[in-house]
């Protein structure tokens, strides 16, 4: 390691300076390395396993570097759905003294995939448009943070499983810009690149038989300009109603609940004679069922996952006769009796290949599935029992180390 060698980081991870600095990336040796799923990158980017988790670490230009970092960082800060900068490593020099490019280093985000092993396993139209659905509220709750992107593209997101739907997370900020608010013309940019580079990507996964060729590519950019300018109309536009008609203000937010999004206050004004109200609501960041599930089971889970959770609760609370008692001690119970039982009766060797909160989901969509085919109430074990043994065993495994062999390229750093 030379002796040029720096490292910028919030905070101190040790086990970094054990890393081969002086060898370039691509010549990493495999024992340092986790296979993932492939993705594409415009830079050498390599997975890592390190003191227990997995980090990436891409190579880099110096400026670039620190700007995606402290960009990063101030997503982070308003808790935008993104990666985790680590550290900036520069002075790089190989045994001979040869300058090597610097290196941002991230979190990996565990059980995520890039869109390209989303289509390997599966390619299905309903894939694309549920991944366009996810870029577009990803570019949504972006905007509202006053983030420009200046390079959206499905190459540059990570999605996770989130009850049969994606969430979204940004993986590369190196063109972005954060402003306090955004114009038209910066989130019209934004947009008309998602669909470009939409389309794009899909004609490349059609020329690689990853997509069906009926699929038109075109409808599916085009999805991704509705799919936003619905979204960021329901959002932020300001709606007047008559002042006797005070049961919309709850409506509307009920409203933005629904799409994910809490409210945080309310602008609220009317007619010099009273008789008409205005309202304009503060859209806070997502996270309305992933918050409600935090606080009442501490689970750190999925917004839609949340959502299907929260439904179980009800449903749970109307069986058990306990609408009337104190919602945080039914959740107590039902984490108890339900959600854990369940998620512990499938092997342990397979409980790796989702999270806890996605096989609960899908158990339970087996289980309806079942109910329906059968036309009977079928038990929650014998659904878990079919389920693990017709699809769980035969899932891909999408935990963070998918093996100790192979090396993985992707833009997630």
């Amino acid at each position: 390691m030379a002796d040029q060698l720096q490292i910028t980081a919030a905070t101190v991870e040790p086990a970094l300076l054990d890393l081969p600095w002086d060898v370039p990336l691509e010549d990493w040796p495999q024992e340092v390395l986790a296979a993932l799923p492939r993705g594409l990158s415009r830079h050498v980017v390599r997975f890592v396993r390190l003191a227990g988790r997995v980090i990436a670490v891409k190579e880099i230009g110096e400026r670039i570097a620190y700007h995606e970092y402290e960009l990063l960082r101030s997503l982070g800060r308003l808790g935008a759905p993104a990666v985790t900068p680590l550290a900036v490593i520069t002075g790089r020099r190989s045994p001979a003294r040869e300058e090597l490019n610097s290196v941002l280093v991230t979190d990996h985000l565990p059980y995520s995939l890039p869109y390209r092993a989303l289509f390997s396993q599966y390619m299905r139209r309903e894939t694309a448009d549920r991944l366009v659905d996810a870029l577009s509220v990803l570019l949504v709750r972006l905007h509202l943070l006053g983030f420009y992107w200046g390079d959206v593209s499905l190459s540059n997101t990570l999605f996770r499983r989130d009850a049969g739907a994606f969430a979204a997370y940004l993986v590369d900020a190196e063109t972005g810009e954060l402003h306090p608010s955004l114009t038209d013309g910066q989130r019209g940019y934004d947009l008309d690149l998602a669909r470009t580079n939409i389309i794009g990507e899909l004609m490349d996964l059609q020329a690689g038989e990853l997509l069906d060729e009926d699929v038109d590519t075109l409808a599916m950019g085009n999805r991704i300009v509705e799919r936003y300018e619905s979204l960021w109309g329901e959002l932020t536009h300001q709606e007047t109603f008559e002042s006797a008609e005070r049961w919309r203000v709850m409506e509307r937010i009920n409203r933005l609940n629904d799409l994910g999004f809490d409210v945080g206050e309310l602008a609220m004004t009317t007619d010099v004679d009273g008789t008409r109200v205005s309202i304009q609501p503060k859209v806070v960041d997502a996270g309305h069922y992933h918050r409600q599930v935090m606080r009442l089971t501490g689970l750190d889970v999925q917004e839609n996952q949340g959502r299907r959770m929260l439904n179980d609760l009800d449903s749970y609370r109307a069986v058990t006769d306990r609408q009337n008692e104190d919602l945080t001690l039914v959740a107590h119970d039902w984490l108890a009796e339900v959600f854990e039982p369940t998620v512990r009766a499938v092997p342990r060797e397979l409980r790796r290949k989702l999270e806890p909160a996605e096989i609960f989901h899908e158990v339970l969509e087996h289980r309806w599935f079942m109910s329906q085919e059968q036309q009977r109430d079928v038990p929650t074990a014998e659904a878990v029992r079919s389920y693990v043994d017709t699809v769980l065993r035969h899932r891909p495994d999408e935990q963070a180390v998918l093996s100790h062999s192979g090396v993985g390229d992707a833009a997630t750093a």
